[in-house]
């Protein structure tokens, strides 16, 4: 097989970097059309984005429930959640975790917002946040750590892709203030 000059085979190195480029190239913008989806929230009730047609919602993706960074974002929001009401905010989080796991976490931290189940992470997947990761030297697939604000017509008004846990709610609540 023909090496490139960094002595990867080629066919390797062309699949990591398609798969890179995929997941770069699909995360939806500011401007994009929401995807429409229904999912199973936390007691297994069909959610879909549609119901909130007329505010604007925090569709937020995150990978795992009742993990630190998860929960340190979760537990943000749900401090976040009167000043997110007074703004007209509909927090939907979302994960491949099953309905059994999220009501899990909405009961030990006490969480007071809607959390879906995307376990086949088609939804992920439409918002273009289902890709190759990285973590302590392994590669799996699974979702990145992104939000997005759509507003009340149902369009991607800010993509929220680097920050801190700790800081997601304020960032959003600051954007919004900002933007009204």
């Amino acid at each position: 097989m023909q090496k490139n000059t960094q002595n990867r085979p080629l066919v390797v190195e062309y699949k990591r970097l398609f798969f890179m480029e995929k997941l770069q190239m699909n995360i939806l913008k500011v401007g994009d059309k929401a995807p429409q989806f229904t999912l199973q929230n936390q007691v297994d009730e069909a959610v879909s984005l549609s119901q909130f047609t007329g505010k604007k919602v925090l569709v937020y993706f995150y990978p795992k429930a009742l993990t630190p960074g998860c929960t340190t974002q979760a537990c943000g929001l749900r401090d976040s959640k009167s000043e997110l009401d007074e703004l007209n905010v509909v927090v939907l989080g979302i994960s491949p975790d099953l309905p059994k796991k999220l009501a899990q976490f909405v009961e030990k931290k006490e969480l007071n917002f809607t959390l879906l189940s995307d376990p086949d992470h088609q939804v992920a997947e439409a918002f273009g946040v289902w890709g190759e990761k990285k973590f302590l030297g392994k590669t799996y697939d699974g979702i990145h750590r992104i939000s997005f604000l759509v507003n009340e017509q149902g369009v991607i008004e800010q993509v929220f892709d680097k920050f801190k846990t700790s800081e997601h709610h304020q960032m959003v609540v600051d954007f919004i203030k900002g933007s009204n």
